[in-house]
């Protein structure tokens, strides 16, 4: 599994969570919302030290994670982040 993160969704974390080189986001699996990957959840964020880590992606300083317990929502699959008007869109491909 790969993480993947355009620019300017990496633009978008840094002003709407104001994170910075040296944080970590990780993505985890939360009950509820529309995923056409895993019907019944999707993914959350949330500012935390990295633990557990099934896959990881470091750019500009600034680490993005799954843990290893949230890998099965992706089923093999990679996440890519890419930044969609004025939020960020998260595609299993």
């Amino acid at each position: 599994m790969r993480i993947e993160c355009d620019s300017k969704a990496l633009q978008w974390f840094k002003s709407e969570l104001g994170v910075n080189s040296g944080d970590a986001i990780r993505f985890f699996v939360k009950y509820g919302g529309e995923s056409v990957v895993q019907p019944g959840f999707s993914l959350g964020i949330s500012l935390e030290p990295p633990k557990n880590v099934v896959a990881a992606a470091e750019i500009d300083g600034i680490t993005l994670f799954v843990r290893d317990e949230d890998a099965w929502y992706f089923d093999g699959k990679n996440l890519s982040i890419t930044q969609v008007a004025d939020d960020v869109e998260y595609m299993v491909v």
